[in-house]
């Protein structure tokens, strides 16, 4: 007997598509009984915004073959059998080596990743037209055990000022957990490493004006219950979960943007697969003509050279980069003390 599955038709910017889907009523959020189907659908429902936020970028896919409750695993190569109008872009990884990544160019794509298991969309901060160097500066505000959204909220805030203050454009959006992310459009000018360099001297400048709040420290003994500001996230092949993408946890929620006005009042919880295309319809995309407002880094970058010339150096990478110059001990302070 042939496999159950449906055909979806998928409207795009040539015309529609036909994307099948096998397996449809496989359960993929047990709690709620979200199928791959519905999935799909949901897709379909944020076709737009999604693109617009997450296209035209190599982008990396988590997959779930067996639901959000089964093993797991990431595509950064395009999966065997990718129809002929699913794109990719060949990109460098931090350890130099270079292959193709899938890119988003419409609805249907992100569909057709649905029908192999993709629940995450992770998206580059670059675009495909200079995947070296970032055209957004992303901020990762990550609570610790003891905190949650509410606590990164004032941070957000403050983040958003500060931005301002240097003459970028912040955008926020639930990570669809418990952290927020922020975001600036700005000219694709400068490498990954630098970009990283402005983040750090962001997040100081930040960790500086709220330090009880706050903190850039990457061993976790460390931050206490403060707000971590991950500035690894700036990294090459660093990716955050999308707008608007879903998230592998229990309720289904997505990683939904937000006006600026809406943050204090906001419960990521809301923020479900199933309530996102009815949100669109009401309020739209805060995220609408994001790229368009490009702004510069060059005020951070002269704040990361006068923190250089004050003592303050590189900070650590993540354990699976090479060792990068000027960066500090990778070892736990814990188990770099002396005992004595």
């Amino acid at each position: 007997m042939a496999a159950e599955a449906v055909t979806l038709t998928v409207p795009g910017p040539d015309g529609d598509r036909e994307v099948r889907i096998s397996s449809p009523n496989r359960v993929i959020w047990p709690d709620p009984g979200i199928t791959k189907l519905e999935l799909a659908e949901y897709l379909v429902a944020v076709g737009g915004p999604f693109i617009e936020a997450n296209g035209d970028r190599p982008v990396s896919l988590q997959r779930f073959p067996e639901g959000i409750d089964g093993e797991q695993f990431f595509s950064k190569n395009p999966p065997k059998g990718a129809p002929a109008w699913v794109r990719s872009v060949t990109v460098t990884y931090p350890s130099g080596r270079r292959h193709p990544q899938v890119v988003l160019d419409e609805p249907a794509a992100a569909v057709w990743a649905a029908q192999m298991n993709t629940i995450v969309f992770h998206p580059w901060a670059s675009s495909t037209a200079n995947t070296d160097n970032p055209d957004q500066l992303r901020i990762d505000l990550d609570p610790q055990p003891g905190t949650g959204f509410a606590e990164a909220v004032p941070a957000a805030l403050a983040l958003r000022d500060l931005m301002g203050e240097v003459g970028l454009t912040p955008f926020v959006k639930t990570s669809g957990n418990r952290g927020i992310h922020v975001f600036a459009p700005i000219e694709p000018e400068h490498e990954f490493l630098d970009v990283r360099h402005a983040v750090i001297a962001l997040a100081r400048e930040l960790e500086r004006r709220m330090p009880a709040e706050l903190t850039t420290a990457w061993w976790k003994e460390e931050r206490g219950d403060r707000i971590f500001i991950d500035f690894n996230q700036a990294n090459r092949d660093r990716t955050m979960a999308g707008a608007y993408s879903p998230r592998p946890l229990p309720h289904a929620p997505v990683s939904c943007p937000l006006a600026w006005d809406e943050v204090e009042s906001a419960d990521p919880r809301e923020f479900t697969i199933r309530s996102m295309p009815d949100r669109l319809r009401d309020v739209g995309d805060p995220w609408a003509g994001m790229q368009s407002q490009l702004g510069r880094i060059d005020t951070l970058l002269e704040w990361w050279q006068r923190d250089l010339d004050d003592g303050l150096g590189e900070l650590p990478f993540p354990p699976d980069f090479p060792k990068m110059p000027g960066e500090p001990m990778r070892v736990q302070p814990s188990r770099a003390r002396n005992p004595e």
